[in-house]
C-alpha cells in the first residue's frame, strides 16, 4: 500500500486556535540540542532491565514497585480473561459494560482496603476527576496540597466548589485556611499519600486531626502507597494506623498492581453516590477484561508474598543511601521514589541523556512539575532489582554527576 505524502507545512490550514501550536518550539529546541528524553520507546516488558533502541538498560524509571507486570501468573490471568470475555466491554460500566469480573475485583478491593465498598474506573486519572468533581458542589470547599498530583487539581477545578491550596505538607496552613472559610457548607481535604515526584509522605495524623476539628472529609490518593506502605501494603492510612479515620482511599492499578485502571474505596453510600454521579465513570468505557483480571491477580500475590515488599524496601534503602554517600540531594525521600535534585532544567535533561548513554533509564522532572531551579532526576525502585543492578546504576550516576558538577545539599 502506497503512503500518502504529508502536506507541506505551508499547506497546512491554520486558524487562530492553532496559532499557539505553530509557535510552540520548546520540544523542538530540546530535540535539536540532542537531550530530548520523552516518549522513549521500550521494546520489552517493564522488568529491572529493559530494551530500548536495541540496547539493554537498567530500568530506574518505572512504577512497577513489586515487579509484577511481567509475572507469569498475572499475564496468565489476563490471557484467560480475554479468552472468556474478549478484548473489551463495548460500553460503560453504567450500562452494558459491567462484567462479573468487575464486581469480583471491587469486592476484593473493598476487602483488601478494609472499606465497605469500592468502584473501579478505566484509569486512575479518571478516578480523581470523577470523584472530586461529583462530591464537591456549590458552597463546598476542597483543600489541596500544593504538590498534589495534576489529576487531583483537575478534579477540583471541574467541581462547582471553591478550591484552596495549602503549603506542601503543612497541616497548620491547612487549618488556617479552613478557619478562614467560616461559611463553607462542606469541606473536603484531598492529599497524595506518597508524593510521586520527591517520594515524601503526607503527614496524615496531623491532617486527620485538622479534619476532625472542622468536620472535613479526607481522601487519600494512594497511587504510590498501595503495595508499598503499611504492614500489609494497604497504604498510607495503614502506615499511620489511621484506616478508620480516612473517608476515601483512591488507588491505581498501574503501579504495584501491574495493570491499568483505578478505584475509589470507602463508605457504601458514598461509593454508591459516586457510581451514579461521577461523569468519568458513567461516560467512559469500562476497564477491559485483561486489565481487571491482572489487577485481581496482583491482590492475591500481594497478600501471599509480603517478601516482595520487604525486598522493595531493602532496595530503596540501599539505593537512597548510595546516592547520599555520593553527596547527592535526595530531597528527603521516605519511599522507593528516590529523586536526585539537579537544579536547572537543562542540567536535568543533560543528565538523563548521559545516563541513557551509560545504560540507565531514569526520568526527568522539570518545571512546572517542580519549582523553577529545582529540576529532578526521578528514580524508583522495584522488588525485583538485584544488588548488581543498583550498584551499576550508582556507578553510572556517580560518573555523570561528577561530569555535570551537580549541587550538594549543603551547598544550597
Amino acid at each position: 500500500m502506497s503512503k500518502i505524502a504529508p502536506r507541506a507545512k505551508e499547506e497546512v490550514r491554520s486558524t487562530p486556535l492553532f496559532e499557539k501550536c505553530h509557535r510552540y518550539e520548546v520540544a523542538e529546541r530540546v530535540r535539536q540540542a540532542g537531550v530530548y528524553s520523552f516518549f522513549r520507546v521500550i521494546e520489552s516488558a517493564q522488568d529491572p532491565e529493559v530494551v530500548s533502541n536495541g540496547r539493554r538498560m537498567i530500568m530506574l524509571g518505572s512504577n512497577n514497585y513489586l515487579g509484577l507486570t511481567n509475572d507469569p501468573r498475572v499475564k496468565e490471568a489476563a490471557v484467560d480473561a480475554i479468552r472468556k470475555y474478549g478484548s473489551g466491554c463495548a460500553g460503560s460500566r453504567f450500562l452494558n459494560g459491567t462484567l462479573d469480573l468487575h464486581v469480583r475485583l471491587e469486592e476484593r478491593l473493598a476487602e483488601f482496603m478494609r472499606q465497605d465498598a469500592a468502584v473501579t474506573f478505566a484509569t486512575g486519572y479518571q478516578v480523581n476527576l470523577g470523584t472530586i468533581s461529583c462530591l464537591v458542589g456549590k458552597g463546598d470547599v476542597v483543600y489541596l496540597d500544593k504538590q498534589d498530583h495534576a489529576c487531583i487539581i483537575d478534579g477540583a477545578r471541574l467541581s462547582f466548589g471553591d478550591v484552596r491550596k495549602f503549603k506542601h505538607n503543612d497541616p497548620a496552613d491547612l487549618a488556617r485556611q479552613m478557619r478562614n472559610d467560616s461559611t463553607a457548607r462542606g469541606r473536603f481535604i484531598v492529599v497524595d499519600g506518597v508524593f510521586s515526584m520527591e517520594g515524601d509522605i503526607a503527614p496524615l495524623p496531623q491532617i486527620v486531626a485538622a479534619a476532625r476539628e472542622f468536620e472535613a472529609a479526607v481522601m487519600v490518593d494512594d497511587a504510590h502507597g498501595i503495595g508499598v506502605l503499611g504492614r500489609t501494603g494497604r497504604g498510607t492510612a495503614e502506615h499511620f494506623g489511621l484506616e478508620d479515620e480516612v473517608d476515601l482511599v483512591m488507588g491505581t492499578f498501574s503501579k504495584s498492581m501491574a495493570s491499568v485502571g483505578g478505584f475509589i474505596a470507602g463508605n457504601e453510600p458514598v461509593i454508591d453516590f459516586i457510581k451514579h454521579c461521577a461523569r468519568t465513570l458513567i461516560f467512559s468505557a469500562a476497564p477491559p477484561p485483561a486489565s481487571v483480571a491482572a489487577a485481581l491477580a496482583t491482590i492475591e500475590i500481594m497478600e501471599r508474598e509480603p517478601e516482595r515488599r520487604t525486598k522493595l524496601w531493602e532496595n530503596a534503602r540501599f539505593f537512597s543511601d548510595g546516592l547520599k554517600s555520593l553527596g547527592l540531594d535526595t530531597a528527603g525521600s521516605e519511599t522507593p521514589v528516590v529523586p536526585v535534585v539537579v537544579g536547572s532544567d537543562d542540567a536535568a535533561l543533560a543528565m538523563v541523556q548521559r545516563l541513557d548513554e551509560e545504560g540507565v533509564f531514569v526520568n526527568c522532572v522539570l518545571s512546572p512539575a517542580t519549582r523553577p531551579g529545582r529540576a529532578l532526576i526521578r528514580t524508583s525502585l522495584m522488588a525485583t532489582h538485584t544488588r548488581e543492578h543498583l550498584t551499576r546504576a550508582l556507578e553510572a550516576i556517580e560518573k555523570v554527576a561528577r561530569e555535570l558538577r551537580l549541587p550538594r545539599p549543603d551547598a544550597s
